[in-house]
């Protein structure tokens, strides 16, 4: 019996899925509590480290707790009594493995709806489904836990939010290795040196917090990206790339030039040239009394304008 199936005899499963999907930008948020949840693991801005493979096997298994906090704070569950969360008043419990497949079921969830969550950073891609645990449908060889995980056969009763969705990339997992290593070179440049190498070298595509945390290695991490002598706006400007962040003037102005527009929790740089007579059409945005657009190979670097301020705007 497919999902589908399934779902429509079980009015619980219906209704919080129904609950899950009607939260605003919910398939964004999800993905963005994994990507973050993930950089929080990483804890880059200590440790340097930017990939899963170097966390220790018990940051690996905490990875299941942080998943669940994060992902009641951002949706604002009430807490379960039986189960991690109550969504509309039914107990669902969570459970997040790195493994496709991999989701260890406690005895005391027999019965229960569990929120079945998985993410993989090398692949960029994540998913999120619902299923009614049921004893035959599990494997029964158990761990010292008595946990259990669910038969490959029966993966197909569970009712997936969203399959095989895209992750917010890891941009310094996903890079090069002789590029990556010219943007850290570990002991050999400060961590502001390192912001700005991240975004001279990553143009037009999205950067999140957690790489710009493991290339400064600092505190005070998103200091390196403001205006201000020796920082990254102020550094780049000089070259003609802009540094726009998740706030809605940032937005307007990728969004009219054709740039990679950045959401909550990423940043894009980009280069501009002022508009000139043989770039035609080509999408433009108004700075500084000026019109800019989008540079290519054949444009000479020139100094970009600044951007509006944006002290008071939240992300967006």
């Amino acid at each position: 019996m497919a999902s589908a199936e399934i779902a429509k005899d079980d009015s619980e499963l219906m209704v919080v899925q129904a609950h899950l999907l009607r939260h605003k930008l919910a398939e964004f948020r999800f993905a963005t509590v994994l990507r973050n949840t993930i950089d929080q693991l990483l804890n880059g801005e200590d440790t340097g480290r930017y990939d899963w493979k170097y966390l220790r096997q018990t940051e690996k298994t905490h990875a299941g707790s942080l998943v669940e906090i994060n992902l009641h704070r951002e949706f604002d569950f009430n807490d379960g009594l039986a189960m991690d969360y109550q969504i509309d008043g039914i107990e669902v419990d969570c459970k997040f493995s790195q493994d496709f497949g991999g989701w260890m079921i406690p005895p005391e969830a027999m019965g229960h709806l569990c929120l079945l969550v998985w993410a993989d950073d090398h692949a960029s891609r994540w998913s999120a489904g619902l299923l009614r645990i049921k004893e035959e449908w599990l494997n029964q060889g158990a761990n010292r836990d008595r946990k259990l995980t669910i038969k490959a056969g029966h993966r197909n009763k569970i009712l997936w939010l969203w399959k095989d969705a895209k992750l917010p990339e890891n941009v310094l997992l996903h890079l090069p290795q002789d590029v990556r290593e010219q943007i850290l070179l570990e002991g050999k440049r400060k961590g502001q040196a390192r912001v700005i190498e991240l975004f001279r070298r990553i143009q037009n595509k999205p950067i999140s917090r957690g790489s710009i945390r493991t290339a400064a290695q600092q505190l005070d991490y998103m200091a390196r990206l403001r205006e201000g002598e020796g920082r990254a706006r102020t550094v780049l400007r000089e070259e003609g790339l802009l540094i726009v962040g998740p706030y809605r003037k940032h937005q307007d102005i990728a969004r009219q030039v054709g740039a990679c527009v950045p959401r909550r929790g990423e940043f894009v740089s980009f280069r501009v040239t002022e508009l000139k007579p043989y770039h035609g059409n080509r999408p433009r945005v108004e700075l500084d009394d000026r019109f800019w657009v989008l540079a290519d190979e054949t444009d000479q670097p020139e100094v970009a304008p600044r951007l509006p301020r944006v002290t008071a705007e939240a992300e967006l």
